[in-house]
């Protein structure tokens, strides 16, 4: 896009002053960001670093790894055999221009044959331009549109200044494999922390947060790396929510095993509006075993509001279902330890789903005329709920914990099959009365 205010068209200028990348940069490069590649082709090593061929000694030594005799490179060997190989690494330089932070990515190609030396070839892709308000502004090539691939470079295009919200973009968090080694960095971001090293975080978001974020530059001068890579690189992290809570556990070095869970945790604690100033519980010992009580405290404190909730629903949804079933209320029977008894009470479909994780009471099974549902029990405890179809007069589904199976189930379909006629009878005096 065209630069349209100051700011985009001072980037745009000091963009053209900036100088083109050195060869000995892209030198380094070709030398630090590739692996060395090997190839087994009709029995022979192919390195493709430096050409050499060679028999291995034993079909044993085809590994994934195997070094070169010539040029004595650690090789990775290529899982299929081809013509032409490509390997495409990005490599970023650090420096500075008037006030501005400036990252520069350059993607390199590197292009392989057997028997052949490699060749390369190297282009800056996008330019990140941070000034000392920690404002990032991109100035990138374009990418092919049509292509599954974010980064599918248009080479011969220019470098463009994009907008704001290029940040939104997955190419802007595109992460160089290396760093060429001499940094030029404003002097404000080493006073902030900064040192050499950015610990697997995309440098433009590393430097951006540094000017302008207070909780990066504390995770940093701790030497918090964990903490910082989350809070930078999580789209789900709440660490400025949590701040207070994240400041304690650096000042008690409590290591954080799994963060998603700690955050999880600290809600739960601000639900049940405890001190989350707390050391003694925002440290747990045992961070899961805690995470995992409240859990469980907060679901049956939750389970009592929708019971007061669902009372005056299922009061009036019971009156139905007497009025529809109550021809078969008492009806139970028994065989083999098994114990089988229609559900008399909207409130037993919920005990009978909560206990087995089914929906039998979701789903508002109780509202189905056509169906009458049991529950089969041994020791008085629910195995597998059945379901009767009325009209046809035959077992619909017989269901288990989780809706699967359990071992008694062919004990338990066997029983209430036998003893459809009851229903049968039932149904049969009704209409006997009615008439």
């Amino acid at each position: 896009m065209k630069p349209r205010t100051a700011i985009e068209k001072q980037i745009v200028a000091l963009s053209e002053s900036l100088a083109p990348i050195a060869p000995e940069m892209y030198s380094w490069a070709e030398q630090s960001i590739f692996l060395k590649w090997g190839v087994l082709s009709r029995g022979k090593f192919h390195c493709l670093d430096c050409g050499n061929a060679w028999k291995p000694e034993s079909e044993k030594q085809s590994a994934k790894f195997t070094a070169c005799l010539a040029c004595k490179g650690k090789l990775k060997m290529h899982g299929c055999n081809q013509v032409h190989f490509k390997e495409i690494e990005y490599s970023a330089v650090v420096t500075c221009l008037s006030d501005f932070q400036i990252v520069r990515i350059i993607c390199s190609t590197k292009q392989m044959k057997k028997n052949c030396l490699p060749s390369y070839s190297h282009t800056e892709v996008m330019q990140h331009w941070i000034n000392p308000k920690g404002e990032v502004r991109t100035m990138s090539r374009s990418t092919n549109v049509f292509s599954h691939a974010y980064d599918a470079w248009q080479y011969y295009s220019p470098l463009e200044i994009r907008p704001k919200d290029f940040q939104d973009s997955p190419k802007y968090r595109i992460n160089p494999y290396r760093f060429y080694p001499r940094l030029k960095v404003l002097p404000v971001l080493k006073r902030n922390g900064f040192k050499t090293s950015f610990y697997e975080v995309a440098p433009q978001v590393l430097l951006s947060s540094l000017l302008k974020d207070h909780c990066a530059e504390t995770l940093l001068k701790t030497r918090q790396i964990s903490w910082l890579r989350y809070y930078l690189e999580s789209p789900h992290q709440h660490v400025l929510r949590n701040w207070q809570a994240v400041k304690i556990c650096l000042k008690k070095n409590y290591t954080v095993s799994d963060f998603g869970i700690w955050e999880d945790y600290i809600e739960l604690l601000r639900w049940f509006k405890k001190d989350i100033t707390s050391a003694l519980l925002v440290c747990p010992a045992d961070l899961h075993l805690e995470h995992d009580r409240l859990v469980e405290k907060k679901q049956q404190l939750l389970r009592k509001k929708y019971l007061v909730k669902m009372r005056a629903e299922i009061e009036k949804a019971q009156g139905l279902y007497a009025e529809e079933k109550k021809q078969f209320f008492g009806l139970c029977f028994s065989g083999a330890g098994i114990t089988i008894s229609v559900l008399e009470n909207v409130s037993e479909f919920m005990t009978e789903g909560d206990s087995l994780r089914h929906c039998v009471f979701t789903n508002e099974y109780f509202k189905k005329i056509d169906s009458l549902l049991f529950s089969a029990r041994i020791d008085n405890k629910p195995i597998e709920t059945i379901e009767v179809s009325l009209s046809k007069m035959e077992i619909a589904q017989c269901r288990g914990l989780r809706n699967h199976n359990s071992k008694h189930h062919k004990a338990i379909f066997s029983l209430m099959k036998k003893n459809l006629y009851q229903i049968r009878s039932r149904m049969k005096k009704k209409k006997a009365e009615q008439c």
